[in-house]
């Protein structure tokens, strides 16, 4: 499944709010990592599709376009040269590291277009031992543009796009950008400007958000913790 074109894109703008969203991530205290780009596809640039890491081990992404195989062997390099245990999923299931969320108790999984029954299977043995949450996703990408897992272990998501029978106390986001966020460590919070209700109410619960404009990757249905892959 395709990443969503809701509109073209601009590379030249594009090219800038890229340059300040890792601007953003150098000044909370991350060392900056890139990587090669894997072909002309668009949707390329979201690498936190390509893996999940937990701790020094990572399992590889297993995507149902063949086209993006590419990108999974480029993250594969990138993480083994960083010194983490890289593992595969067996079988041929379908999983996106973006339909995996993470608290110190709990993995929540999305059953979502991008990641099957199979994964949900295989993927919890890999990490761990803790809960695992299944959560449906009904109209997103990912469960992680849909809901996110706040520092404190606390739930913020969007109502419409997921499933929320098993997510006692989830927290609505005012909209839906709002649900994708990166945690920058302590009380600090990355988000898109075009959620600034969201980051309102976050303000006034005592969290610093830091914004940024993510525009030309929205257009392609992209969040803020889609750009990157945490390590």
């Amino acid at each position: 499944m395709r990443t969503a074109l809701v509109r073209e894109p601009g590379p030249r703008r594009a090219r800038v709010q890229h340059g300040a969203y890792v601007d953003a991530l150098a000044e909370a205290g991350f060392a900056i990592r890139r990587l090669e780009p894997a072909g002309d596809r668009p949707d390329t640039v979201f690498v936190e599709d390509t893996a999940v890491v937990c701790g020094d081990r990572a399992v590889l992404a297993s995507p149902g376009e063949p086209g993006r195989a590419a990108e999974v062997s480029g993250t594969a390099e990138a993480l083994g040269e960083l010194g983490l245990e890289v593992l595969t999923l067996d079988g041929a299931c379908v999983m996106e590291g973006g339909d995996v969320l993470q608290t110190a108790d709990a993995l929540y999984m999305g059953r979502s277009a991008r990641t099957d029954d199979e994964a949900l299977c295989l993927l919890p043995p890999l990490l761990p031992a803790r809960r695992v949450v299944v959560v449906k996703v009904l109209g997103a990408p990912h469960l992680r543009s849909a809901m996110a897992v706040l520092p404190d272990g606390s739930l913020l998501g969007v109502p419409d796009l997921i499933d929320t029978s098993g997510l006692p106390g989830l927290r609505v986001a005012p909209e839906p950008s709002g649900a994708g966020m990166v945690a920058l460590g302590g009380d600090h919070l990355l988000l898109a400007a075009s959620a600034p209700r969201t980051a309102a109410l976050l303000r006034a619960d005592g969290w610093r958000v830091t914004a940024v404009d993510i525009s030309e990757f929205e257009a392609l249905d992209g969040t803020v913790n889609r750009l990157s892959l945490i390590v």
